[in-house]
């Protein structure tokens, strides 16, 4: 039995899935992009071009990724579904039997397995065997644009980070203030995401962290290496 004030995170791996890779992506991409060019160059117009260029290619880069990758799988899901109702509509008895099968083999007695995939297809046959057979139900379904837009304003929101401090930070230290600002929004959004997914919090900062430090070290070093200095 359920209790008022149980928390379940499962309902929230879709968005948050969407919600933080967007938002990670966004903020450490547009920084490894403005390091690389601050490092190379000490033109603002081009470090802030670079920077608007990072945001607005990135967002609407990850907004179609993530559309087509969910639109497959809600391809997927959908055939799943046909399939599913064909069958149900030619053999019923067969794929009662297969319901029944399958709360057997979660523990019930072959009788109450039976029982209960009766009444659940009396009740709705499809639902049943999309839930149970299939692995389908609200919260785990395909939603290709909401997946899409929480993308896209996501990355969108981590890059405007990067790409104020482009506009206002001095240009001899832009490399120092890139870095720190981002990494430092970094943890916010580790802790954030492990708040809000139930994860342990020190593990998720560690890990945001460190890669987001090597992501940045390796475009600054790039970026020092290979860059032309402009007058």
């Amino acid at each position: 039995m359920h209790h008022p004030f149980e928390k379940h995170y499962v309902n929230r791996v879709g968005w948050l899935r969407a919600s933080v890779l967007g938002a990670n992506d966004g903020l450490l991409s547009t920084t490894s992009i403005v390091i690389g060019v601050a490092a190379a160059s000490t033109d603002r117009n081009t470090i802030v071009l670079a920077a608007l260029a990072g945001m607005i290619a990135g967002a609407l880069s990850m907004a179609a990724g993530e559309y087509v990758s969910v639109s497959s799988q809600e391809d997927t899901e959908k055939a799943d579904l046909l399939r599913e109702k064909r069958e149900l509509e030619e053999m019923p008895e067969a794929e009662l039997l297969e319901l029944a099968k399958i709360y057997e083999k979660r523990g019930v007695t072959k009788e109450t397995a039976l029982q209960v995939a009766t009444e659940l297809t009396a009740h709705d046959a499809l639902g049943a065997h999309a839930h149970d057979e299939l692995g389908i139900n609200e919260i785990t379904q395909a939603k290709p644009l909401l997946a899409a837009a929480a993308s896209f304003g996501a990355f969108a929101l981590g890059a405007l980070l990067p790409f104020a401090v482009s506009l206002l930070a001095p240009i001899k230290n832009m490399v120092y203030f890139q870095y720190g600002f981002s990494i430092v929004f970094l943890m916010l959004l580790g802790a954030i995401s492990a708040r809000t997914g139930g994860s342990k919090l020190g593990i998720a900062v560690l890990r945001i962290c460190f890669w987001g430090t090597v992501a940045m070290g390796i475009t600054a070093l790039v970026g020092h290496l290979f860059g032309v200095q402009v007058a």
